[in-house]
């Protein structure tokens, strides 16, 4: 590709990814541009629209004309606006450096005054007396504690995040998650399943029978819209068609058993004069009828599915006090649909990737902490500006990368988890610093030897070292406490349940990709795939399903991998 021109023409078959930005020029095909716009439906592309780089072609062939080199597609400006962003952010300043930088010079100051004074007050003896406080004071308040203090806690609530699928990059964001005010989520991926799935059906006549067609015409087509429908029939008996076409922006038809059927949108059924009976589904659904020659025979919705968390995440979140906003690319009237299921008021719609970033700096010059969820490329942009970026797991390897922190599984209930988390670890690093910090107030004018002119004690080195070993060992206690803590949504959800399968006959990413798809279709199912090992990670939210029943899915959704419980 790097030997495109602007001008060149190419070809693009079904199924190819788009090489460069460019205009259509003879054609017709539905391009996925999810990762760019975040709209879940293909869009139909014909001579003079536009197509853009990482985009995938669906069921046509297309011709089209180069517009931009490749170093200046809509991909290439995202990834570039994803390193300006990373490189621009200056670390949070810890407030242990900050103490640390001063507490250090003003014990050893302190000790030279300790020896001082014990040198000029007593004359016999006091270099002896002096030296030793001098050093009991420098062990007693070496600043083992106040080390410990910060990274003991990160460290535990790091290891406490994954156990509980999240990945956390760095302590600063860690620390920065407790005061996340405002929390802005991707529709596409995120809230949502990321495919279209079949949400309603209405039979018109009793001729169930002749779904079996419609099963077969869909599965023959290459839409997405096309294959939920054929994945939603359970019909497993095929039908012999005959004259199959497949007509571009309206749908297919086909003859059986002497009759032909047709399976399209609204316009299909108009223009072979059928009336369409009043259906009652909303316009915000992509609608599939089935009819015979004169008869129609059913209508399916089909849109993206909302994840079973969404809604239960948002009302969380709105309970801590946190300002929820969804940012999409699809269009205004699935936006607001989806927001209203989901209990989300704030909404923008039909955004580009760099609006979505320039909308997040807008709320941050507003003065709120914002944090970006999202998992396409679409929405790396925004996760690298925003103060948090949170990416799922299961969506591209940029928006993880422009991330601090990583969901693995698809469970959205996960974000109020990393908030708690943060909160819980902010509060266990204060206390750190409150009893390494009380102890050295205490212990270093002991130490120094406060006490010896009213009863005669002075402390010794050797049990000074003691005492200071003491405080470092009760800032790791405290820290370790944390693992004992429970985070936000474990305790709303204790009915989930974890098991781990091994699955055999994957041998590349693709197969992996494949078979946690297939799960993660499941309802109820988070599942988390990896190839070394060759293993499956399954939670089941709700009811616990047999290895028999995943199997199955995995079979006629993924092909020959087998799942063995381990």
């Amino acid at each position: 590709i790097d030997e495109l021109m602007i001008g060149d023409e190419i070809v693009l078959k079904p199924g190819e990814r788009i090489a460069v930005d460019g205009t259509v020029l003879d054609g017709v095909s539905y391009v996925d541009e999810s990762m760019l716009s975040g709209e879940s439906m293909p869009v139909e592309k014909k001579e003079g629209d536009k197509v853009f780089a990482g985009t995938m072609n669906h069921n046509g062939s297309i011709r089209v004309r180069t517009d931009k080199p490749v170093s200046d597609t809509m991909l290439a400006q995202i990834i570039r606006m994803v390193q300006d962003a990373q490189g621009s952010r200056a670390p949070v300043q810890k407030m242990v450096d900050k103490v640390a930088g001063i507490f250090v010079p003003v014990v050893i100051i302190v000790s030279l005054i300790t020896f001082a004074v014990w040198f000029l007050a007593m004359p016999d003896g006091g270099l002896e007396r002096g030296l030793l406080s001098m050093a009991t004071v420098l062990i007693i308040a070496c600043p083992c504690a106040l080390g410990l203090a910060t990274p003991t806690a990160i460290i535990v609530a790091v290891g406490k995040g994954a156990e509980a699928g999240i990945l956390i990059r760095d302590a600063e964001s860690l620390e920065l998650a407790k005061n996340v005010d405002t929390l802005v989520f991707d529709k596409t991926g995120t809230i949502t399943e990321g495919h279209p799935v079949v949400v309603a059906e209405k039979l018109f006549t009793d001729r169930r029978d002749a779904l079996c067609v419609l099963k077969t015409l869909e599965k023959r087509s290459g839409h997405p819209v096309a294959m939920a429908v054929s994945d939603y029939i359970e019909s497993a008996v095929p039908a012999d068609i005959s004259d199959f076409e497949e007509i571009a922006g309206r749908g297919v038809s086909g003859v059986a058993n002497g009759s032909r059927y047709y399976a399209g949108n609204r316009a299909m059924m108009e223009e072979r004069g059928l009336s369409l009976p009043e259906d009652n589904v909303p316009d915000v659904y992509s609608k599939v009828w089935f009819a015979a020659e004169n008869q129609i025979i059913a209508l399916y919705a089909v849109a993206d599915k909302i994840k079973s968390s969404s809604s239960k995440a948002v009302a969380l979140l709105k309970e801590m006090d946190v300002d929820v906003w969804m940012f999409t690319g699809d269009n205004g009237a699935v936006a607001e649909d989806v927001a209203r299921k989901v209990g989300i008021e704030n909404v923008k719609s039909g955004l580009l990737p760099k609006d979505k970033a320039l909308d997040i700096q807008l709320l941050q010059r507003q003065g709120r902490r914002v944090a970006m969820v999202g998992d396409g490329i679409n929405d790396s942009a925004a996760l690298a500006v925003a103060d948090i970026g949170i990416a799922m797991g299961q969506g591209s390897d940029i928006a993880m990368e422009a991330a601090q922190i990583t969901i693995i599984s698809s469970d959205l209930q996960k974000i109020p988890d990393v908030m708690r988390l943060s909160r819980m670890t902010i509060k266990t690093i204060r206390q750190n610093l409150f009893w390494a910090f009380f102890y050295n107030i205490i212990a270093i004018p002991v130490a120094a030897g406060i006490l010896y002119p009213v009863n005669g004690f002075l402390l010794n080195p050797m049990i000074g070292g003691a005492a200071m070993a003491f405080s470092s060992v009760s800032v790791i206690l405290n820290s370790l406490m944390l693992r004992r803590k429970s985070l936000y949504s474990d305790i709303k959800n204790n009915t989930s349940m974890k098991k781990q399968f091994q699955v055999s006959g994957m041998m590349c990413n693709h197969c992996v990709a494949h078979v946690q798809k297939a799960l993660n279709s499941i309802p109820g199912v988070n599942a988390v795939v990896t190839l070394n090992p060759p293993v499956a990670d399954v939670e089941f939210n709700g009811e616990v399903l047999s290895i028999t029943q995943l199997q199955e899915v995995v079979t006629d959704k993924a092909g020959d991998y087998r799942l063995t419980e381990k």
